[in-house]
């Protein structure tokens, strides 16, 4: 059985409407047909959505999430689905994470019935992290680093092969370099073979961009505090120019810098205020479409969302979420713990 709350809130003046925009943030929990950790969402549309988990789950909806289909892919019980990847209702993609052959690509296009192994890591040093694609055929994985060398695959086929990029088209890794696969989205594809990739060492986070479909790269410091635990854990742009990066992690302490902002494509950050979670952000997401530009943040102490680009926060609830995502139609479903799912609406 669903149940629907709704968010009053007011949304944060834009420069063409000086005047407040009342907006009423329904969230509604659904029915997911599985107990299984969900950490990663992707929303193809306000009827489309799939989302993937610990024990080889995956889940998909084709109703808006009145009902969910639920299975596992054969074969992959023991793997952690930490990203997926929907085009439609019924091509997707699944990465999971692990060391060596514990991080894998599966692909379905029959909404799941069928899932074709893609892609093992051969290398037992590697750790695969977060999944992106920019249309059908070209896609974008990230990885944690290989000694000094950064691992980043792509593929121009849908996943038929992937090929790791050249280590000297990209930057030097640092020591212990690698994202947060804690709801993939550590990567984001944009227009024009554009992506951001958010990384960390203890000691700082970055942000590798590119604007050619991964063949040349650019290496900026972000503003995000970083622990053993904690740092940059989400990327988000709405256009080629205007992002947002989210921290967060177990080692979040008091003080800490867990959001900024960019308008000119990733070159340059501001910092800005972060929610009120104790362990800071594990997933975020931009509201297509909204009236202002609008981010939602989740964590496993809740969820909130902000009209201003991190000015200010409205929170939503206080539910154990892993990752967030919005439809082109404003829709959005966030997942977590012991099958959550709560559908988003209303901006």
């Amino acid at each position: 059985m669903a149940i629907s709350f709704v968010v009053m809130a007011v949304a944060a003046c834009s420069m063409k409407s000086p005047a407040p925009v009342p907006v009423a943030v329904s969230r509604t929990a659904q029915v997911s047909g599985t107990t299984a950790l969900l950490i990663a969402v992707s929303a193809v549309s306000d009827s489309v959505a799939w989302a993937s988990g610990a024990g080889g789950t995956w889940i998909r909806t084709t109703d808006g999430g009145a009902t969910w289909a639920t299975g596992r892919v054969p074969g992959a019980d023991s793997l952690q689905f930490r990203d997926v990847h929907a085009l439609d209702a019924r091509t997707a993609w699944l990465l999971s994470i692990g060391n060596g052959a514990g991080s894998r690509i599966y692909r379905t296009t029959d909404g799941g019935a069928v899932w074709t192994r893609q892609f093992t890591n051969p290398d037992p040093k590697g750790f695969y992290d977060c999944m992106s694609f920019w249309d059908a055929r070209r896609g974008i994985v990230i990885g944690d680093a290989i000694d000094d060398a950064m691992a980043v695959l792509l593929t121009a086929d849908g996943g038929e092969h992937w090929t790791r990029v050249p280590t000297a088209s990209l930057p030097r890794a640092g020591a212990g370099e690698g994202s947060f696969a804690a709801s993939g989205t550590c990567l984001a594809t944009g227009p024009q073979g554009r992506a951001w990739i958010v990384m960390n060492t203890p000691a700082r986070s970055r942000l590798i961009r590119t604007a050619d479909y991964g063949r040349t790269w650019a290496v900026e410091t972000l503003l995000i505090t970083t622990h053993e635990g904690s740092g940059a854990q989400s990327v988000m742009f709405r256009d080629a120019k205007h992002g947002v990066v989210i921290g967060g992690g177990y080692g979040v302490k008091a003080g800490d810098t867990l959001v900024a902002i960019t308008d000119d494509g990733g070159e340059t950050w501001r910092p800005r205020s972060a929610p009120t979670f104790k362990v800071g952000t594990w997933g975020g997401s931009f509201v297509p479409g909204a009236r202002t530009p609008t981010v939602v943040a989740v964590g496993p102490n809740g969820s909130a969302w902000s009209a201003d680009l991190g000015g200010s926060w409205v929170p939503i609830d206080s539910a154990n979420y892993w990752a967030v995502g919005f439809s082109p139609g404003r829709t959005g479903w966030a997942v977590g713990t012991q099958g959550r799912v709560t559908r988003l609406s209303g901006w």
